[in-house]
């Protein structure tokens, strides 16, 4: 059973909202807003909500063929150097425009200042955005 949970409505517009306010956000009425219990929906299975179930519709999907390993060609990326030769040997020769890249390490070992260090020496031959 799902719990039920509670919304507060404006006495002057009619407006709802999940939290108390002092005044309404859309009249900006003063102490307008009062507490109104609001019906339990019934719960779904944690995998119909993720998305996880089964597809309600089918897809047509076109038949694909085997093939060996010397018949798969390989279509090589354009990769940008970073500036720093050890880093693009890890990446593969660069980083890869659209792609991403995860960097992990123990806390305080440096990884933005890396970042910021890469974005430094790529910002002098293009534009970057770090985010």
């Amino acid at each position: 059973m799902a719990k039920s949970r509670s919304i507060f409505v404006c006495n002057e517009c009619g407006a709802e909202s999940p939290q108390y306010f002092g005044r309404c956000p859309t009249c900006n009425s003063w102490n307008s807003m009062v507490e109104q219990a609001q019906p339990a929906k019934d719960a779904t299975p944690r995998a119909a909500a993720l998305g996880r179930g089964r597809a309600t519709t089918a897809k047509a999907s076109q038949p694909r063929l085997a093939m060996t390993l010397n018949q798969i060609q390989d279509h090589p990326q354009a990769r940008l150097p970073s500036g720093y030769g050890e880093l693009d040997r890890v990446l593969g020769g660069g980083i890869v425009p659209g792609s991403l890249v995860l960097l992990g390490g123990d806390p305080g070992i440096g990884k933005s200042t890396l970042l910021l260090q890469v974005a430094n020496q790529m910002a002098a031959r293009q534009r970057v955005l770090y985010v």
